[in-house]
């Protein structure tokens, strides 16, 4: 992964963490906005017809008419999916193959309960992509590696770059037959979460330059446009907090 600076980042957080602890108010506003945005935003991404209202309502339980259950499902259970990562991020554990199946488990339930949580059993093709994901028997294999790499590799990286590198990373091995990518941003915020930095959200607006350099990295071993990509969204996570505590 090439040098980035992560000067700006930096300085942005630690202005960021000469607030906290945030007012409590503060913080329950941003959560519910974020839990929004962040739900709708990846849905979207992944085809799912909801717009941001829609979202918001289908979060309060109501149904909406014209729309499959399974998109229904699918921001009940990526707001759970949230929930479960934001406990992750207070054991402050080290990655690992449970937390991610578990992460999966919640992203398919209800949607499709026998691959919920288990690593796939067929080989895919991802629709518009060069990369070719590894056969389906060698992904236990590459999980194994994955988790390796992590432990031994990314702790050495600046947080965006081991962040960015974990949904890199796992989005080319593809694990699972469906819902790859929602976990892939929810694992890459459970990172950044961890080392105290605000989630992030990937506009949906950003989908395509955003395959491309998914693409670029898993074909070309090029990083840098993916990760570029990262650090200016992990900027913009800033701007809320800032705008709220009034310090633009």
């Amino acid at each position: 992964m090439p040098d980035l600076n992560f000067e700006e980042i930096d300085k942005l957080k630690k202005k960021l963490d000469s607030f906290r602890p945030l007012p409590s108010e503060v913080l329950k506003n941003l959560h519910e906005d974020l839990v929004l945005r962040w739900t709708y935003n990846s849905n979207a991404i992944e085809g799912n017809t909801l717009t941001l209202k829609e979202t918001k309502v289908a979060l309060e339980g109501i149904t909406i008419g014209g729309k499959t259950i399974r998109e229904h499902f699918e921001v009940i259970n990526h707001r759970e999916a949230i929930f479960f990562v934001e406990d992750l991020v207070k054991k402050n554990e080290p990655l690992s193959q449970w937390q991610i199946k578990s992460i999966h488990q919640l992203i398919l339930k209800n949607i499709d309960d026998k691959n919920a949580g288990s690593y796939r059993k067929n080989n895919v093709i991802i629709s518009g992509a060069s990369h070719v994901p590894p056969d389906f028997t060698q992904v236990p294999d590459l999980m194994e590696s994955f988790i390796e790499t992590y432990k031994n590799n990314f702790i050495k990286l600046h947080p965006v770059e081991k962040a960015a590198r974990v949904h890199v990373d796992f989005v080319k091995i593809h694990p699972f037959i469906d819902g790859n990518g929602r976990t892939a941003r929810l694992l890459m915020n459970l990172e950044l979460m961890k080392s105290g930095f605000p989630p992030v959200i990937l506009p949906v607006e950003k989908r395509l330059t955003y395959y491309e350099f998914l693409d670029l990295a898993h074909t070309k071993n090029d990083y840098k446009p993916f990760l570029k990509l990262i650090a200016e969204i992990v900027e913009d996570s800033f701007k809320p907090y800032f705008y709220a505590l009034g310090v633009i």
